[in-house]
This record gives C-alpha cells, sequence and structure tokens, in this order.
C-alpha cells in the first residue's frame, strides 16, 4: 500500500470513529502532516466517496470534515433509528440493569428495595432501549409485572448467555487490581 493510500485510509477510520466533524488540525496532529497536504487528501477522499454513491457520504462542515449518511437513503436511516435505540445509559440505569440481570425474574418494588430509590425512570429508559422485557406478573397482590432481560441485552454487551455475567468474585478481583 502506498503510503498516500495509507494515510487516506488512516483519515477514513478516524472519521468513522469519530462520528462528529474532526478539524484539519486534528488530523495534523494524528499524522504529523502539513494541513495542505491533508486538505489535499481529505479532497480525494471526499471526492471518491461522492463518486462510489454508497450509503455513507464524507462532507466538509465547519471547518472541517465528517463522515455522514447518504440523504439519499434518509428514508431508511430514519426507519431504523425509529426501531434501534441507542445511547449511553445513565448510572440509575445501569444499576437497574444490573439488579435486573442478576435477580430475574424481578419485580419494581424489590428493584428499589435493593436501590432504594424509586425506579420508574430507569425501567421505563431500558424497557424503551429493549434491554428488558416483561416476563409476565408475580402471583402476589397487585400482580406486579415481572422483569428480565432481552436478548438485545446481551447483545449491548457482548455475551453469548446470561452465564457469562460476571460473579461477585470477579468483581471482587478487578476492583482489588
Amino acid at each position: 500500500m502506498s503510503e498516500s493510500r495509507e494515510h487516506t485510509s488512516i483519515l477514513e477510520a478516524l472519521l468513522f470513529l469519530s462520528g462528529e466533524v474532526l478539524a484539519l488540525s486534528s488530523f495534523k496532529e494524528i499524522l504529523g502532516l502539513p494541513e495542505a497536504e491533508i486538505k489535499k487528501l481529505m479532497d480525494e477522499l471526499v471526492a471518491e466517496y461522492r463518486d462510489r454513491n454508497t450509503g455513507l457520504l464524507i462532507v466538509e462542515i465547519a471547518n472541517g470534515y465528517q463522515m455522514v449518511t447518504n440523504p439519499e437513503y434518509a428514508e431508511w436511516v430514519k426507519k431504523f433509528r425509529s426501531t434501534h435505540t441507542s445511547g449511553k445509559l445513565s448510572m440509575p440505569a445501569l444499576e437497574t440493569l444490573a439488579i435486573i440481570a442478576y435477580k430475574q425474574p424481578i419485580i419494581k418494588a424489590e428493584i428499589e428495595q435493593i436501590r432504594g430509590v424509586n425506579s420508574d425512570s430507569a425501567i421505563r429508559t431500558l424497557y424503551d432501549k429493549r434491554l428488558i422485557k416483561i416476563m409476565g406478573r408475580k402471583e402476589a397482590p397487585g400482580r406486579p409485572f415481572l422483569y428480565g432481560t432481552t436478548r438485545e441485552f446481551l447483545q449491548y454487551f457482548g455475551l453469548k448467555d446470561l452465564t457469562e455475567l460476571p460473579t461477585l468474585k470477579d468483581l471482587i478481583r478487578e476492583e482489588a487490581a
């Protein structure tokens, strides 16, 4: 691979990884190349993506560059985004999810007893992100919902099944290290 092609590939990888606008100065800092050379490589990359006419484009925005989806496919991207939620989980949501993962099936009152706080918002977030599901109802007064994790939970954390969850011993070892 030529040195120029390698630099172009590095720029492409950085744009993909970033997900946001990157200024020429950011590329210069990483590659150590003059901004004029980076600008030339980026212009070539922008043209290459435009000519390929695929689902991705590289565009110049706000004195920088960003990898974006092709507007031609906006309808499909919107459809995907409406069915697949993403984003980071808050600490209360992670705490709630951990309790559900280890104690499932579990009702909201039991989660709140362990956490010591109301968990409505965390449960709603986890349910909306399809990380937990309603597994049924508990045979108790009010017949509360029983919550458990989903296949999406396993995918989100890269687990084959629930047996791959770390044990308390594993967690204590990691914290001691």
